[in-house]
């Protein structure tokens, strides 16, 4: 302490007080808040690095919910997709959409190619199946095979699933309107299958 007056004006850095030049990323501040902590009163000591765990960190851990690791699997885990898929299609509910479309994907298999060739599935709610034909001569007979259809498809889907087939015929244009429409006429009859 003599005559140069930067030495008198500094300040001098304290333990508990980091000094003022330090790191971009602050960690010594964090130490030394760390440090500034454990020695307060009522302040907890700071935690250990390394080493097993002791039995009250175990307990702590336990009562937080938490798992320790270990020999048994955990959600932590590598996870098959497999296993990942099942569990999101159980949690969304998407079991019988998945089945549903799985059936008309494989449609031919179900009901024949022959029948297949003339008719598709439309949807399915509720327990009723609609199927578009492309002939009415194949709707007629799609509406004969009903009950057969409505077994298999059941045995494919789960019991119950579908209760009632609704037999649609082709995609017809409407002659209601135009230079030759006629009231109260019979329509146009099937022209078209």
């Amino acid at each position: 302490m003599g005559d140069d007056p930067d030495e008198t004006t500094a300040p001098r850095p304290t333990p508990d007080v980091p000094p003022a030049e330090h790191d971009d990323g602050g960690l010594d501040y964090a130490r030394a808040a760390a440090r500034a902590a454990s020695k307060a009163p009522g302040g907890t000591p700071a935690k250990r690095r390394g080493g097993p765990p002791s039995d009250a960190d175990r307990r702590r851990h336990r009562r937080a919910g938490g798992r320790g690791s270990g020999a048994h699997p955990d959600d932590r885990d590598p996870q098959l997709l497999e296993g990942l898929v099942a569990r999101m299609v159980a949690s969304h509910g998407w079991e019988l959409d998945l089945r549903v479309q799985q059936v008309f994907g494989r449609w031919a298999e179900i009901v024949g190619t022959e029948v297949a060739d003339h008719c598709r599935p439309e949807t399915l709610v509720d327990g009723k199946l609609v199927v578009r034909t492309d002939a009415t001569a194949w709707a007629t007979q799609l509406k004969l095979m009903a009950p057969t259809l409505v077994r298999r498809l059941n045995e494919e889907l789960g019991h119950g699933t579908v209760t009632v087939i609704d037999v649609l015929g082709p995609h017809l244009p409407s002659w209601k309107r135009g230079l030759r429409s006629v009231r109260d006429g019979r329509g146009p009859r099937d022209t078209y299958g």
